[in-house]
């Protein structure tokens, strides 16, 4: 039995990464009809199908959806109010160019806690491949640092989709979990960031494209928030999150 639930759960997988990647399906529907194939694999009678993919969908919604909307809100607040933008620049006028790699993950570190990792790529694109161009870097050299702190806050650290559904699904501490998540995500961040683009580089040296950077590097703008309310948006959550730990461990 257990043999047959792992086959069922790998082609669950496989089915998802078929239709998001080969055939275009939307992710949604992707992840219903991998449900699907998992389910009928695992041998869970038809007549059953439906009243158990929807009562898991809702209990999970129910737990971690007000959070993940929330966490979304938070973002998109940051975007459109040029915060984000404010810590990019901040942190990049400041920083040599040897240390360009290091900035780059720190820079993806403290923008992936409240925004989604699409979001985050879609922002640090443009300043990746402008950084790269100003101080006649490889692409890679920034862009594997960006992706890497983005991918480790995504992965490990609440309010992220797939952190909060494992708190849910195993009852685990918000707090506790954020906190370790963290910790856990500075070395996986300098190891598969600053340290293997350093590596990569040596062996894709792709330097910045003129025509992807368009009219240059991030707009100037007198409205934007300043450098500390925009931290301030951005750590709120988490000190609020770790707060409420310690004050249930007194």
């Amino acid at each position: 039995m257990t043999t047959q639930l792992v086959l069922a759960a790998l082609g669950g997988i496989a089915a998802i990464v078929l239709l998001i990647v080969w055939l275009k399906v939307h992710p949604f529907l992707s992840l219903m009809a991998g449900a699907g194939v998992m389910a009928i694999a695992a041998g869970v009678p038809y007549t059953d199908l439906f009243a158990s993919f929807t009562t898991g969908l809702g209990s999970t919604v129910a737990g971690v959806g007000l959070l993940i909307v929330l966490g979304s809100i938070v973002g998109t607040l940051l975007i459109s109010s040029g915060g984000a933008d404010v810590i990019v620049d901040t942190i990049m006028a400041k920083t040599p160019v040897k240390r360009l790699p290091w900035a780059m993950a720190l820079i993806a570190f403290v923008v992936g806690i409240p925004l989604f990792f699409e979001v985050g790529v879609v922002i640090l694109i443009p300043v990746v491949m402008f950084a790269a161009k100003r101080a006649k870097l490889p692409v890679v050299l920034l862009g594997i640092p960006a992706l890497a702190g983005l991918s480790a806050l995504h992965g490990l650290v609440p309010p992220h989709p797939g952190p909060l559904i494992a708190i849910d699904a195993v009852g685990a501490n918000l707090g506790l979990t954020l906190g370790f998540g963290l910790l856990v995500a500075i070395p996986c961040v300098i190891i598969s960031g600053p340290l293997l683009g350093k590596l990569m580089a040596k062996w894709v040296p792709i330097p910045a494209r003129d025509d992807f950077l368009g009219g240059g590097g991030p707009a100037a703008d007198a409205k934007r928030p300043s450098f500390g309310a925009a931290l301030t948006v951005v750590l709120l959550p988490v000190f609020l999150m770790l707060a409420r730990t310690l004050v249930e461990m007194l």
